[in-house]
C-alpha cells in the first residue's frame, strides 16, 4: 500500500496504518467482552449495518438469503437496548464471553474508508458451558479524526451449524 506523499499529510490526509486499525478492533472487541454495549454502538455510523449470515450461506446477501442477524442502526440500537435491559431472559445473567481477533488484513483503502478482514475466536461462558464460535469479521470502517467508526461489519461463523454452541442470543 502506498504512503501518501507529504503533500498528502498536507491537506489533512491521515494515512491508515495496520496497527491503528488492530488497535481498534481490540478496543472494539474490549467493549464487547466488558459489556460496554453503548460505548460500542457509539462506534457506529448512523448508517451502519451489522450482519451476520447463516452458517449455510456464509456468502449470502441480506436481501437475497437467510440471514441470522441482519441489522440497520436502528435495529442495531434496539438489540443493545435489549441487551442492556433486564428483558432478554436468554442473557440474564450475561454470558461472559472472551474474544481473540488475529489476521487483521486491510483489503482496501479509499479516501477514509477501509475494507478490513480479520479471523476471530469468541469463547462464550454460560450455564457451566464453554461454547467456542470461530470465524470471519469484515469490517468497513471510516476514518473519524484519529480513530475509526464503523460503516459495516459482518461477522461470518465457520461452523456448520449452531447445534453444539446454542443460539446467538450475545453480540458476535
Amino acid at each position: 500500500m502506498p504512503r501518501p506523499s507529504s503533500a498528502d499529510t498536507a491537506i489533512g490526509l491521515v494515512p491508515v496504518v495496520r496497527a491503528e486499525v488492530e488497535d481498534f478492533l481490540y478496543a472494539e472487541a474490549a467493549l464487547l467482552d466488558e459489556w460496554r454495549l453503548d460505548e460500542w454502538l457509539a462506534l457506529f455510523t448512523p448508517d451502519a449495518t451489522y450482519d451476520v449470515p447463516s452458517t449455510d450461506e456464509p456468502e449470502g446477501e441480506p436481501g437475497s438469503t437467510l440471514f441470522l442477524i441482519s441489522d440497520d442502526a436502528a435495529r442495531l440500537r434496539s438489540r443493545v437496548e435489549q441487551l442492556s435491559g433486564k428483558t432478554t431472559w436468554s442473557e440474564s445473567p450475561r454470558s461472559r464471553t472472551r474474544r481473540i481477533i488475529g489476521n487483521v488484513r486491510l483489503r482496501e483503502v479509499s479516501g477514509d474508508a477501509v475494507s478490513v478482514t480479520s479471523n476471530f475466536a469468541v469463547y462464550r461462558m454460560r450455564s457451566d458451558r464453554v461454547a467456542t464460535y470461530v470465524g470471519r469479521y469484515e469490517h468497513g470502517l471510516v476514518r473519524a479524526g484519529d480513530t475509526f467508526r464503523i460503516r459495516r461489519r459482518r461477522a461470518i461463523l465457520d461452523l456448520e451449524s449452531l447445534r453444539d454452541v446454542g443460539k446467538i442470543s450475545f453480540i458476535l
